[in-house]
C-alpha cells in the first residue's frame, strides 16, 4: 500500500487534492481516506467540560462509594 500525505481544505463538502498530487492518482482507483483535523478551537468546550466534572466531584462524598459498584 502507498501512502500520500497533503494539506487541504474542504470546500462545498469536497476534499480540495493538489495538483501535485493529482498526477498519483488514477481515474475509478479504490483509495482509504483519513482525515485529520485540528480540533484546538475546541480547546475552551474542553476547558468548561473539566470545570463542570471537578464541581460535579467536590460534591462526591467517601459514603457515595458505596454506589459505585455496578
Amino acid at each position: 500500500m502507498k501512502a500520500l500525505e497533503f494539506k487541504s481544505k474542504i470546500k462545498n463538502n469536497q476534499i480540495l487534492i493538489p495538483v501535485r498530487v493529482q498526477s498519483e492518482l488514477k481515474t475509478n482507483m479504490d483509495i482509504r481516506v483519513i482525515v485529520l483535523f485540528d480540533d484546538s478551537e475546541n480547546s475552551d468546550d474542553l476547558l468548561f467540560q473539566d470545570e463542570i466534572t471537578n464541581q460535579f466531584l467536590q460534591g462526591y462524598a467517601e459514603s457515595d462509594a458505596i454506589y459505585d459498584n455496578y
